[in-house]
């Protein structure tokens, strides 16, 4: 049997990851967002989203031995369901913090689609992660969550910083850059698990 195509990866992706999203935004708005509570679970959530990306930016390499040996691709039924709950796990993780579609996103199809090459899985987590972010955003802005300010000032800040960065990764060790962002995110993870 044969690996689930790429094509379709992005939408059993959204298959899961999309009214997830909805559910977790119709939880949030039923939650006092200003409460304590309610902040420090958020705070929570995100620090340990950090540090779940943070472990699979330093242990991609064991995730597709992993791969190899789980043979996911041998049960294409079985493979296609577990895309589908990733999806919501990341619906999930996107609406509550804003962290996931990325890195955990290409570890874990890393493992689930071991046959794809890794452009076509980034491609395929990109093409998932834009309206999945877009959803969740929406979502935020009408629960009245979204500072306009700063997210002026984040896309202000943002774009040059990705021109930037798009110019400098390629001349970079992949392995450097893995580790530093690895220890930001750990660092900053920490700090709210801690907090």
């Amino acid at each position: 049997m044969t690996d689930v195509g790429d094509r379709m990866v992005g939408a059993l992706l959204a298959a899961g990851s999309m009214p997830a999203t909805v559910v977790t935004l119709f939880v949030l708005r039923g939650l006092d967002l200003s409460s304590a509570g309610t902040s420090a679970f958020i705070s929570h959530v995100l620090g340990y989203a950090l540090l779940l990306t943070a472990a699979t930016l330093m242990y991609r390499r064991y995730l597709t031995r992993f791969s190899t040996a789980l043979a996911l691709n041998e049960y294409p039924r079985v493979q296609r369901t577990v895309t589908i709950l990733l999806g919501a796990v990341l619906g999930v993780l996107v609406s509550l913090s804003s962290v996931g579609a990325g890195a955990i996103g290409v570890s874990v199809l890393l493992v689930l689609r071991p046959r794809l090459s890794i452009a076509r899985i980034v491609g395929s987590d990109i093409a998932h992660a834009v309206p999945l972010t877009l959803l969740a955003g929406l979502g935020h802005l009408t629960l009245g969550t979204v500072d306009i300010a700063l997210l002026a000032s984040l896309l202000v800040g943002s774009l040059p910083g990705i021109a930037l960065g798009s110019v400098l990764a390629p001349r970079m060790p992949e392995r450097l850059l893995r580790l530093l962002l690895a220890i930001v995110l750990a660092a900053v993870g920490g700090r709210l698990v801690i907090a």
